[in-house]
């Protein structure tokens, strides 16, 4: 049986965009590609004060594909794991590999990505699908390229962790 085709989507929420984020469609745009070539798609989702359950602020993007058979874990941390059902979660689905995009690049994309690395879960970085902001010290473009470089060339003996285009994970999936 080939492996399966795992996708997570970090933070692609209402309340999240609400401070401007550099190509909300383009990256939406991908990420959905994703979705659609996806066995499997886990959406991880934030929430605390200006982003409670249950409000349109925590709520996905609208242009966001939702399988019904997606998975959902919910956040208080920038790591996804961070106690979360998230290792359980993919534990009893036997997820040990999957693709990961999502918001924000510089804070809970790259916590998720070097915790889940260091648990031993083989990951590939959507280079062309996640997003973030502008902050004082680069602009949101400098800031994608430099974690993009930072994922190609993270030292973790034993373990994968990839960075390819949407088009790259799409033809090898």
């Amino acid at each position: 049986m080939p492996a399966q085709r795992v996708l997570m989507v970090i933070d692609m929420q209402n309340g999240v965009f609400e401070a401007p984020r550099i190509n909300r469609d383009i990256c939406t745009t991908r990420i959905n590609q994703l979705i659609n070539a996806a066995d499997k798609v886990i959406f991880i989702q934030h929430t605390e004060q200006g982003l409670e359950q249950g409000t349109a602020a925590f709520e996905l993007l609208p242009e966001l594909i939702q399988p019904f058979d997606a998975l959902y874990v919910t956040k208080t941390a920038c790591d996804a794991f961070y106690r979360t059902e998230l290792a359980e979660v993919l534990d009893r689905h036997q997820i040990n590999e999957f693709v990961v995009c999502g918001c924000a690049t510089d804070y809970c994309v790259d916590a998720t990505i070097k915790n889940g690395t260091s648990r031993g879960y083989a990951m590939t970085v959507a280079a062309d699908a996640h997003t973030t902001a502008n902050r004082p010290a680069a602009l949101a473009e400098v800031l994608i390229e430099h974690y993009n470089d930072v994922w190609r060339n993270f030292t973790i003996p034993g373990n994968t962790l990839l960075v390819k285009s949407t088009a790259e994970i799409l033809e090898q999936w």
